[in-house]
């Protein structure tokens, strides 16, 4: 059973760091304590474990889920905005590597995943831009690619808005964030690097709303799951279960919202009125720390992090390295 099963949090108990931030849609963290987050005044900041704030880069917008390449020297940087993919130097040097697949533009890129063999995994929300548009009116035209010697290819298809991806700790399925199904789904990982069927994760919805976004692993197989417009994290355990920890609900903004997605009318002005009056729009959860406890969230309405102390240990950045 897992130890997380009854684990909650009070608003009160939620710390708020590194001010000073912008858009920190997604956070990695470094063994060394360093942290890296999307920053739309540049292309990523870095915050080094003495605190000090380093914004690197140039790409600019909205840069959003990213990561190192194997080696450690690159990052590799979906940006949901504009529709590309970059790989960028950690001085902030960068290139355009994917702007399209099967001669048509990626669309909303969403998240870039490299795997152990050195694969390229990247999720795109929807096929259109702006991606916006793919929250007001909800459609199964997000996607995966594999990017591996062979190239580029789409290895899943027909999601309802692809979030983050991730792979469990022993890279056996790839699990995907489809926001506006507001679930988790997973797909069983083939010796080619296709996927197999997709599954749904947990409960088929996790609750009116309860749109995800962000997720990550903790050492017991749990998935700590941000859900954005209800300003709040969930936990689902390796039996299906799932319960809140903890959220910030406007229940007048979110009710409106709720109502302008299933009219296919959602506009940025009823999304935005959803922030919470401590917590706005959670968007990833990294553990981080010596002993892998300390939680971030990030986020893409507050300028600085949520932290707190989780009772497991999270997976580690490069879970899969030896």
């Amino acid at each position: 059973m897992s130890s997380v099963k009854d684990f909650t949090l009070d608003l009160a108990d939620l710390k708020f760091v590194h001010s000073g931030l912008a858009r920190p849609e997604n956070v990695l963290a470094e063994a060394d304590g360093t942290l890296w987050m999307p920053d739309n005044r540049g292309s990523l900041t870095r915050i080094d474990p003495d605190g000090a704030l380093t914004t690197i880069g140039s790409i600019g917008g909205e840069g959003n889920g990213f990561d190192l390449s194997p080696d450690g020297q690159f990052f590799y940087i979906a940006h949901l905005g504009n529709g590309l993919v970059y790989k960028m130097s950690r001085d902030g040097q960068h290139e355009v590597i994917l702007s399209e697949i099967n001669g048509q533009p990626l669309g909303a890129a969403n998240d870039v995943v490299v795997d152990s063999k050195g694969r390229l995994w990247i999720s795109v929300s929807s096929r259109a831009l702006p991606w916006f548009v793919a929250a007001a009116a909800p459609r199964p035209d997000g996607y995966i690619i594999l990017w591996d010697k062979q190239g580029p290819r789409i290895v899943a298809d027909g999601l309802y808005f692809t979030n983050e991806i991730k792979f469990n700790a022993d890279e056996s399925y790839l699990y995907a964030a489809e926001t506006m199904m507001s679930r988790m789904v997973r797909f069983p990982v083939l010796a080619d690097g296709s996927l197999g069927a997709m599954e749904v994760v947990g409960p088929d919805s996790l609750g009116e709303g309860a749109f995800v976004d962000g997720f990550a692993f903790d050492q017991e197989g749990n998935i700590w799951v941000a859900t954005i417009i209800r300003n709040g994290l969930m936990i689902i355990t390796p039996d299906g279960d799932a319960h809140t920890v903890f959220e910030d609900v406007n229940a007048p903004a979110l009710a409106n919202a709720i109502e302008k997605v299933s009219q296919n009318a959602l506009t940025p002005p009823d999304m935005y009125a959803c922030v919470g009056p401590r917590v706005q729009f959670p968007s990833s959860v990294t553990f981080a720390g010596p002993d892998l406890r300390t939680v971030y969230l990030g986020s893409l309405a507050m300028p600085h992090l949520v932290t707190f102390t989780s009772p497991v240990p999270g997976l580690p950045l490069r879970h899969w390295a030896k």
